[in-house]
């Protein structure tokens, strides 16, 4: 797959352009120096002005006041264009206190891993897991820092099964396989129920959708609604 362009948006009251603009540098450099060596993915990020008309083919990032599901923070879909579409509701997280780009980092991960929402992988345990990336360890106080911004950390495919990898997550907080850090959750198909979500918890905790920044994967597919890109 050739490196994707995406197009970061502000459509929101609560941040300025420039405060958008200006955390850009740090998440090209996370998914260039430390998301690219353990996934193998890369991307060139832009900042775009609201009614820039994009280039065909690019996708896109809109950073939102509220969000469109209740209590969700952020999630990534497929634009009526057919490209990738990442939301991220700062109002929300700054009413919070949550860093909204942590929010940011997350949906640029898992939609560099999943751009189309439906990739999976086959675990350790022979269940088909979503290619949810950040889900695991997607609590704020797990993230670190990049040149003063907060992003998000993020499991490495040795998460799922054992690997070359030096680490099950970027930032060394799990230990074996599977594992899931408080405040995270990995949505799994069950043959009877469908995508279900797990969390430290167990099934469905009540962790596992309360303030989630993610989740397209637990609805069906004829529930979902192409957006356009803003």
């Amino acid at each position: 797959m050739a490196i994707p362009m995406i197009a970061v948006t502000n459509a929101s009251t609560c941040l300025t352009d420039a405060q958008v603009e200006a955390v850009l540098p740090a998440l090209q450099k996370q998914v260039t120096d430390d998301f690219r060596a353990y996934w193998d993915l890369d991307c060139t990020l832009v900042f775009g002005a609201r009614n820039q008309q994009l280039a065909k083919g690019w996708w896109q990032i809109v950073v939102l006041d509220n969000p469109d599901q209740a209590g969700v923070l952020g999630y990534h879909e497929i634009s009526s264009q057919g490209t990738p579409l990442g939301k991220v509701f700062a109002k929300l997280d700054i009413s919070n206190e949550t860093p909204w780009t942590v929010t940011l980092s997350h949906e640029l991960l898992e939609m560099l891993a999943d751009p189309w929402t439906n990739w999976c992988a086959v675990a350790i345990d022979n269940q088909i897991y979503a290619l949810e990336v950040a889900d695991p360890v997607e609590a704020d106080e797990l993230g670190y820092e990049i040149d003063g911004v907060r992003v998000s950390d993020f499991i490495t495919p040795a998460w799922f099964e054992p690997t070359e990898a030096d680490r099950l997550d970027f930032k060394h907080r799990l230990s074996k396989q599977l594992e899931i850090a408080p405040g995270g959750y990995i949505s799994v198909l069950d043959p009877r129920k469908g995508w279900i979500q797990l969390t430290a918890e167990g099934e469905g905790g009540p962790k596992a959708v309360v303030g989630s920044r993610r989740w397209r994967r637990k609805f069906g597919r004829n529930l979902r609604k192409a957006s356009a890109a803003g």
